[in-house]
């Protein structure tokens, strides 16, 4: 038996700070474990999103755990909203349910919420991954993701249409797609048409603003002191290269790196992402003792 064949997912239920259920997935395989490492995704995609570098993540030794947030994938959706406290809040429980000081990566949401739960609680984690998400973004990225989350109000008539949606976003040629991947991220209705897999309550959230929370997470990024890593993608409208210097000066120990993709950097090149993101976790946190 090969060591992709080896690996195994477990499905995984945790309790949000208002008890709110969150589902998640632990991935694993019989070799050694190298330690925890927390994915988590952005703001409109699910815990699948993150499947590929899971998978990988396992084959290589390490516990994986993914995680579907508040509103979003399998989790329930919130009676008490949408705001970053209530996203820090979830992550906090949830490490304090995995029972170990695991390497958090945040993709965009995910990123700021990670940002500012490690920041605002040092000795929560073990490492932290920022993928293409800063203390600030771009205002007129950040207003494309939210146009493009709200461009289908009455859903998809077909996958396909999906697909054509995702790659007007990402302003690439038409790719071919597993649409059985795609349709991990979506919700079909008795109509048959196709809606994204989260409470629409979350675009207020969007709506508020990211960079309301600029001064907030500065702050936080000047706390963190465990080894961190930001992945930030060329092509990105989000993250711009002079936020990126920042996040390296406000964070005494980041190290940043480019690749060639969007702002859906393991989604637009993920064999490149997760390559950065194993050799980040071997020869950062590893060297430092961190679950050995």
């Amino acid at each position: 038996m090969t060591v992709a064949e080896s690996v195994r997912r477990e499905a995984l239920e945790f309790r949000g700070a208002h008890g709110d259920k969150l589902i998640g997935d632990r991935w694993m395989s019989p070799r050694r474990n190298r330690g925890t490492v927390l994915l988590l995704h952005g703001g409109g995609q699910t815990r699948h999103s993150w499947e590929r570098t899971a998978r990988r993540l396992a084959g290589a030794g390490w516990q994986a755990i993914t995680v579907d947030a508040r509103g979003h994938g399998d989790s329930a959706w919130s009676a008490t909203g949408y705001t970053l406290d209530f996203f820090v809040a979830d992550l906090h429980a949830t490490i304090a349910q995995i029972g170990t000081a695991p390497v958090v990566v945040g993709a965009s949401l995910g990123g700021r919420t990670a940002l500012a739960a490690v920041g605002e609680r040092p000795g929560s984690v073990s490492g932290l991954v920022l993928v293409d998400i800063a203390h600030r973004v771009d205002p007129d990225g950040r207003e494309r993701v939210k146009g493009f989350m709200a461009g289908a109000p009455d859903g998809f008539a077909t996958l396909e249409d999906v697909a054509a949606a995702v790659d007007a976003y990402r302003s690439a040629p038409r790719r071919r797609r597993n649409l059985d991947g795609l349709r991990k991220n979506l919700r079909q209705r008795a109509d048959g048409r196709w809606y994204w897999h989260w409470d629409p309550r979350f675009l207020e959230f969007t709506t508020d603003g990211a960079n309301v929370d600029v001064d907030r997470l500065s702050r936080a990024a000047r706390n963190v002191t465990v080894p961190t890593l930001l992945v930030r993608g060329k092509k990105s409208d989000m993250v711009t290269a002079e936020a990126a210097a920042e996040i390296r000066d406000l964070v005494p120990t980041a190290e940043v790196v480019e690749v060639g993709a969007g702002h859906m950097v393991a989604g637009d090149d993920n064999d490149v992402f997760t390559a950065h993101l194993q050799d980040f976790l071997v020869g950062r946190v590893r060297q430092q003792g961190v679950d050995s």
